[in-house]
C-alpha cells in the first residue's frame, strides 16, 4: 500500500514543475512572437499587438499568479523545492514588471508621422518612397507635430544632417545640397522609421515616420526629437 504522505509529496513536485513552466510562457511566447515577425511569418502588427501586447501580457499575469503558488507549495520544504519557487518567481516578476514598463509607453497616444512643420512636412526622396512602397509621398497633411518638437532655425550643412541622423540611431540613406535621408530598423520586431531633412535658407525641418503603422507610442516622436537635438548647436 502506498505511503500517503509521499504520495502527496510527489503529487507537490509535479505540480511545482508545472507551475513553473508556466512562468517561462509568456517570455517564450514574446520569443515566438519576435522570431516569427522577423522571419517574415506573420506581419509585426500580428506579433507585437496581439501576440505580444495582449496574449504575452495576460500570460504574464497568469505566471506571476502561478509562482505565487509555487511559493506556497514550496514552503513545506524549501531545502528541495525553493529553487523551483525561487526561478519562477523571478522570471514571472521580472515578465510583469517589463510589461508594465512597456504599458506605460505605449498608452502614450502619438502619431507615427511627425514633423516640425505639419504645414508642409518635408518630403522622402525617390528611393525612400520606392522602400515603403510608395506611402508617405509629400508633405501636407500626412504628417502631424508632436510636443516639443520644433523646427531648428538656421540651416545646416548637408554634412551636418547625416552626423545628426547617425546620433539618432539611423543608417543614412543620402545627403545632397539642401536635404539628408535615412532609415533605422528596430531590433525586436523590425519596426522601420525613415527620416527626412529638410535644409532652407535659416531653418531646417525635421520628418520621422514608421513603415509599418504599427502603434508604438511616442516613438516616432522620440526619434524626431533626438535628431532635431544632433541639428541645434550645443552651449
Amino acid at each position: 500500500m502506498a505511503d500517503p504522505t509521499r504520495t502527496q509529496a510527489r503529487t507537490a513536485d509535479v505540480r511545482l514543475r508545472w507551475l513553473t513552466l508556466a512562468a517561462f510562457v509568456a517570455p517564450l511566447v514574446v520569443l515566438a512572437a519576435v522570431f516569427g515577425t522577423r522571419f517574415g511569418l506573420w506581419s509585426a502588427g500580428f506579433g507585437l499587438e496581439v501576440l505580444t501586447l495582449k496574449i504575452g501580457r495576460i500570460l504574464a499575469f497568469a505566471g506571476l499568479a502561478a509562482a505565487l503558488i509555487a511559493v506556497i507549495i514550496a514552503l513545506k520544504d524549501v531545502r528541495r523545492r525553493g529553487l523551483y519557487a525561487a526561478v519562477s518567481l523571478a522570471v514571472a516578476g521580472a515578465t510583469v514588471a517589463l510589461f508594465l514598463v512597456q504599458q506605460q509607453r505605449f498608452a502614450v497616444p502619438a502619431d507615427n508621422d511627425v514633423t516640425t512643420d505639419p504645414a508642409e512636412a518635408p518630403a522622402f526622396s525617390r528611393a525612400v518612397l520606392a522602400m515603403r512602397g510608395g506611402a508617405g509621398a509629400g508633405g501636407g497633411g500626412a504628417s502631424v507635430a508632436c510636443p516639443d518638437l520644433v523646427s531648428v532655425p538656421r540651416q545646416v550643412a548637408p554634412e551636418t544632417a547625416a552626423a545628426a541622423l547617425s546620433a539618432a540611431g539611423f543608417t543614412v540613406r543620402g545627403a545632397a545640397p539642401f536635404r539628408a535621408d535615412g532609415a533605422q530598423e528596430g531590433f525586436w520586431f523590425g519596426l522601420t522609421y525613415d527620416a527626412a531633412i529638410r535644409i532652407r535658407p535659416g531653418r531646417t525641418d525635421v520628418r520621422v515616420a514608421q513603415r509599418e503603422g504599427v502603434g508604438v507610442g511616442d516613438e516616432a516622436c522620440r526619434l524626431a526629437q533626438a535628431v532635431v537635438q544632433g541639428l541645434t548647436p550645443q552651449g
